[in-house]
C-alpha cells in the first residue's frame, strides 16, 4: 500500500493523515510512449492533423491533467503543485511524453506525473484516431521522484 492510504479495522481504504509530516521539496518524473504510423508522425511534424496542433494540446492536457488527480484518483491528496513540466519528443516510433511534477508540501507528486503521462498520450491518441488505427500507448513508469528538506 501506498503510503497515502492503509486499511482500516474494517479492511477498507482509506487517506492517511498526513498533517504530522514536515513539508518538503518534492519532484517526480513520468514517462511513457505512443507508436505511431510514420505518415500519422509526419502529419504532426506538419502541423496537419484535423484536430490542430497535437503536440501544443497535449502538453496542455498533460498540464490540466496534473493539476486534476486528486480528482481523478479517488484516494490521492489534493497537492498545492509549484510546477509541471510535459515534454513531447517525437522518435523514429512515435512519441516520448515525459513529465516532471513539483510541490513542497507533505507527501509525493508521483501520481500527478504519472497522470500527466498518461492523460497527453491519450489526448495524442484522440487527435490522431481518425488517420492512425494501429496506435498503441505503453512503457508508462515512474522514472525518478525525490524529496528534500527545505533550505
Amino acid at each position: 500500500m501506498s503510503e497515502l492510504t492503509h486499511l482500516n479495522q474494517h479492511g477498507e481504504a482509506h487517506m492517511v493523515d498526513v498533517g504530522a509530516k514536515p513539508d518538503q521539496k518534492r519532484h517526480a518524473t513520468a514517462r511513457g510512449h505512443i507508436t505511431l504510423a510514420p505518415h500519422t508522425l509526419q502529419a504532426i511534424a506538419h502541423n496537419g492533423m484535423p484536430k490542430g496542433d497535437v503536440l501544443a494540446v497535449a502538453r496542455i492536457a498533460g498540464i490540466m491533467a496534473a493539476k486534476k488527480t486528486a480528482d481523478l484518483i479517488p484516494l490521492c491528496h489534493p497537492i498545492a503543485i509549484t510546477a509541471v513540466d510535459v515534454t513531447l519528443t517525437p522518435d523514429t516510433t512515435g512519441i516520448v511524453v515525459e513529465a516532471t511534477v513539483a510541490t513542497t508540501g507533505k507527501t509525493g507528486v508521483e501520481m500527478e506525473a504519472l497522470t500527466a503521462v498518461s492523460v497527453a498520450a491519450l489526448t495524442i491518441y484522440d487527435m490522431c484516431k481518425a488517420v492512425d488505427k494501429q496506435m498503441t500507448i505503453d512503457a508508462i513508469h515512474l522514472i525518478e521522484k525525490t524529496k528534500s528538506d527545505l533550505a
